[in-house]
């Protein structure tokens, strides 16, 4: 199949696949002339990102549990799940952070927009029809967003290795 630069930029649009087979086989034939550079680029600024992507989510899942652990834990017998969460999130997180160094220093930098996560996701766990009691008894009504604390009260190493369990 022969391409030109712009048959490879509509391929990429209509057959991922077959665009990805035809760019490296470009690439191995070093025929950087015909590569469509706009979108490789692209896809490769997404590979990585990929990374940091999973990293902000396992990390807002920790967040999320960590906090509802501490401040809505009204029964002995709540929040082992939470803590199974956090301990299978941090896992993922170490599995990331041993294969791709970098992502952990980004990770880090990246705790406010996780702490954002978080608290959405807060805001929807209340609004389940087994946690309206729970928002009525701690805040009277359905929370909001800016029912929580702007800031993110955890530090990327209490992400990582906080386990307000063990005070007890």
């Amino acid at each position: 199949m022969e391409q030109t630069t712009q048959s490879l930029k509509e391929l990429y649009e209509k057959d991922f696949y077959l665009w990805v087979r035809e760019t490296l086989k470009l690439l191995k034939n070093r025929e950087y002339d015909l590569v469509d550079w706009e979108n490789l680029l692209g896809e490769i600024e997404d590979m990585g990102q990929r990374y940091l992507d999973s990293a902000v989510s396992f990390m807002a899942v920790i967040l999320e549990h960590l906090y509802k652990w501490e401040n809505f834990r009204d029964r002995e017998d709540v929040g082992h799940g939470w803590k199974k969460s956090i301990n299978n999130a941090r896992n993922e997180l170490d599995v990331i952070f041993e294969r791709h160094p970098s992502v952990r220093k980004k990770s880090a930098e990246e705790l406010p927009i996780a702490w954002r996560i978080a608290v959405k996701r807060l805001v929807r766990w209340f609004k389940e029809d087994e946690n309206h009691d729970l928002a009525k008894k701690y805040f009277g009504r359905f929370p909001t967003e800016k029912d929580f604390p702007q800031e993110c009260p955890y530090t990327f190493e209490q992400v990582m290795e906080y386990e307000p369990w063990l005070k007890e």
